[in-house]
């Protein structure tokens, strides 16, 4: 079964800017060294590193180990290739990083502050685990979480061959494909399928084209430590009706992906990092509900209505009739009280006699 979720939901961390000296690195304590801005190019580029109410698109941060592999090379090249409008690469060999280790993570924090780079990629081959790739975000430009995978099977987007009129365009939304039930009940492919779809998704949107959408990541849960990522152009052809047919044909890159070692967030910093705005909190409205299909709809609360005590706003002449009427009857009955209270005095006064 085909479970296609889309790319505008996603449990990730929010952007932060820095407002502090990361470690004691040397370089970082020059780069954070708080200066006025003396130009207007230097005014821009300050206040687009500051922190915004609706962040733009993740950047993400490639990077080389000590050693790599020609096959690893490749993986990072075609990363950086589907991410080529929002990403950095670096090709030096870097000696001091070591995630999952303490006091290894200082010069990647360092280089994710300098590129200001929410997501990276770092690459490295050794005999205990070849192949090895690492996918991390941060959040204030520190480690916010880790998940180590290995390589395997892997074939590039030039060993296939298709018509390049279908080819994904650069930037376009893709579209992801999670089949296996692993993704939902293994921590481990749970925590992956977050980043991936951080790692890929772009920016956030609201509405989507479906002209716009030409390709489609497929990742398939084939055990508890392995997944087949594939990546898919998607062809659109009639059906006969509104929603053309769709077709996928595979462009690569394709691998295998095992996982090694995951690293969570800490509760306390997943909490902050997962903070809203108050600003873009709506504030929630009494008495409203919305409807797929009616709308909005409100509830009014009328009160008791005392139509007996209220006084009428006219005369009507229909009721000119009955107060005569009880105007008369009140008349007889003023009489007859008079006449037995005069008959009353006359047998008082007969019996004192």
């Amino acid at each position: 079964m085909w479970l296609f979720r889309g790319v505008l939901t996603s449990s990730s961390p929010s952007r932060r800017r820095p407002t502090s000296v990361l470690g004691s690195h040397r370089r970082s304590y020059i780069m954070l060294h708080i200066k006025t801005p003396k130009s207007m190019r230097a005014k821009r580029a300050l206040e687009k590193r500051a922190p915004k109410l609706v962040e733009y698109g993740k950047k993400t941060l490639i990077l080389h180990g000590t050693k790599t592999s020609n096959v690893l090379n490749s993986v990072l090249t075609e990363i950086y290739h589907l991410k080529k409008d929002n990403a950095m690469k670096y090709s030096r060999r870097n000696d001091n990083i070591r995630p999952f280790e303490s006091g290894g993570e200082s010069s990647l924090e360092f280089y994710s502050l300098k590129t200001d780079c929410s997501l990276f990629v770092f690459g490295s081959h050794s005999k205990k685990r070849p192949d090895n790739l690492v996918i991390g975000r941060t959040y204030d430009h520190h480690i916010y979480d880790l998940v180590e995978v290995g390589v395997e099977n892997f074939k590039s987007m030039a060993s296939y061959s298709y018509d390049k009129k279908i080819a994904p365009l650069i930037g376009s939304k893709p579209f992801f494909a999670f089949i296996g039930e692993g993704f939902e009940n293994v921590e481990e492919l749970k925590h992956l399928k977050e980043v991936l779809l951080d790692l890929f998704r772009g920016q956030v949107v609201k509405n989507l084209n479906l002209a716009g959408l030409d390709r489609v990541f497929v990742c398939t849960a084939v055990s508890s430590k392995k997944v087949l990522f594939t990546h898919c152009a998607l062809r659109l052809k009639k059906s006969g009706t509104i929603v053309p047919r769709m077709e996928l044909v595979e462009v690569g890159p394709s691998m295998d992906l095992v996982v090694r070692r995951h690293r969570l967030p800490d509760e306390s910093l997943k909490k902050e990092a997962m903070k809203i705005a108050p600003e873009l909190t709506k504030k929630k409205e009494k008495n409203v509900s919305k409807d797929a299909i009616v709308g909005k709809i409100g509830k009014i609360y009328v009160p008791d209505q005392e139509v007996g005590n209220a006084s009428l706003p006219f005369k009507p002449k229909g009721v000119k009739r009955e107060r005569r009427e009880a105007k008369a009857a009140k008349g007889e009955d003023n009489n007859n009280k008079h006449a037995e209270k005069k008959l009353k005095k006359q047998e008082d006064d007969a019996s004192a006699s």
